[in-house]
């Protein structure tokens, strides 16, 4: 893969000039915070948090998202000829395709079978982050959309310019898509499981919306979480210290070792989060025996709270269910997010109140025949997720009014 710092994009009104760069700090939080959304001083009502200049520069400095790890920083800067800045693309060149939570490894696999090489790859994401936001960001404006259209051709242009086997913007949104879809990649539907408060004002409020039997399942599962002397703390801001983190860490290492082998999140990760980013946290952790025993982290968005990561070191019936989904419910209700986003995949989640939701990405193939594959493969698939869409929001448990 050669290392191109430069690319040209043509545009209506002479040209764009598009940057390479191999680290989110080349841009400075001012620039990055120029763009939509990504600081919440001025995003308004559409923060997100992963997109955020602190998340992503937290990710490199404490060496999870790295060459080391197999995702180097290949960052696109668009800007004017004259060198004002309009846009950014987070983006990774990839020598696998873990941490990703859209499977490509088939198609790897069936590439290198037939004599390809399908690594290195670009990663347009947020790593180990399975989480809807802006992936093409713009300068808000009426420039907008050009600038994105702009950064969907740069991206294809470096895939083709540098000898990567492909391109892939993971959890992006639908209007994304659109566009990266109109410059010749192929769309690429999953399936998540969210909450979405229609307004309640408690918990009990939202368990009205079910079906009996269900609200009944729902409350026993939540008292037999916390039986065996459990409690239950949620935590923000400064209330989070070095000692909850590694508490948090020693459950993120147990489970995330038998999970995935090697979990992606440093030590180092986590206090610099709490450094920088405590008021976008909420930690939810059990106690047993005067000390804490499981935790979740998630994340706090103007309207939404995204279920993260989750850890234990004992074993306690509906324990997971009461930490990750419940309390996260409770929480927004009580903050009045509009959605919690569960995380990755977890039919378990609708049981819960959690509803299914599609979600997209957006796939460059430059090899032609892999690209023909695949576009048929993506056919196929788009249907059947939208039929078990459709099936399990039939069968949810919510009354039949």
């Amino acid at each position: 893969m050669s290392n191109a710092s430069d690319v040209g994009a043509t545009s209506a009104d002479g040209g764009y000039a598009v940057r390479v760069v191999s680290s989110i700090s080349e841009f400075g939080r001012d620039d990055w915070n120029a763009l939509s959304g990504t600081s919440r001083a001025n995003a308004g009502s559409s923060y997100n948090p992963f997109i955020s200049f602190d998340f992503l520069s937290i990710l490199e400095e404490s060496g999870c998202a790295v060459r080391k790890t197999g995702w180097q920083g290949h960052h696109l800067r668009l800007e004017t000829a004259d060198g004002t800045f309009l846009g950014a693309l987070a983006c990774y060149a990839k020598s696998h395709s873990q941490g990703e939570y859209v499977f490509d490894h088939g198609w790897a696999d069936a590439f290198e079978r037939a004599g390809g090489r399908y690594y290195p790859k670009l990663q347009a994401s947020i790593p180990f982050t399975p989480a809807t936001g802006p992936r093409l960001l713009a300068v808000p404006g009426a420039t907008a959309p050009a600038t994105k259209a702009a950064l969907a051709t740069a991206l294809r242009s470096v895939a083709e310019g540098v000898g990567v086997s492909s391109a892939h913007v993971t959890f992006a949104e639908a209007d994304e898509v659109d566009i990266l879809q109109g410059t010749g990649f192929l769309r690429r539907t999953d399936q998540q499981f969210h909450f979405f408060n229609e307004g309640f004002g408690s918990y009990d409020d939202f368990l009205c919306t079910l079906a009996s039997r269900k609200r009944k399942a729902l409350k026993k599962e939540r008292r037999e979480a916390l039986a065996d002397g459990i409690s239950i703390e949620r935590l923000t801001g400064k209330d989070i210290t070095e000692a909850h983190w590694d508490d948090f860490f020693a459950f993120y290492m147990d489970t995330g070792g038998r999970k995935w082998g090697r979990p992606y999140l440093t030590r180092t990760f986590f206090s610099l989060i709490g450094e920088r980013m405590a008021d976008d946290v909420l930690l939810v952790m059990a106690r047993r025996g005067g000390r804490y025993i499981a935790g979740a982290i998630n994340f706090i968005g103007s309207d939404t709270l995204y279920g993260r990561n989750w850890g234990c070191i004992e074993d306690h019936p509906f324990l997971h269910f009461e930490v990750c989904y419940h309390q996260a419910i409770d929480f927004a209700i009580e903050r009045k997010l509009r959605v919690v986003e569960a995380g990755a995949q977890g039919e378990h989640k609708l049981a819960r109140g959690y509803r299914p939701v599609t979600t997209q990405s957006a796939h460059y193939i430059v090899h032609p025949g892999l690209r023909r594959a695949v576009a048929e493969y993506l056919e196929r698939e788009r249907r059947e997720v939208a039929q078990i869409g459709e099936y399990l929001e039939e069968h949810g448990p919510f009354r039949r009014d």
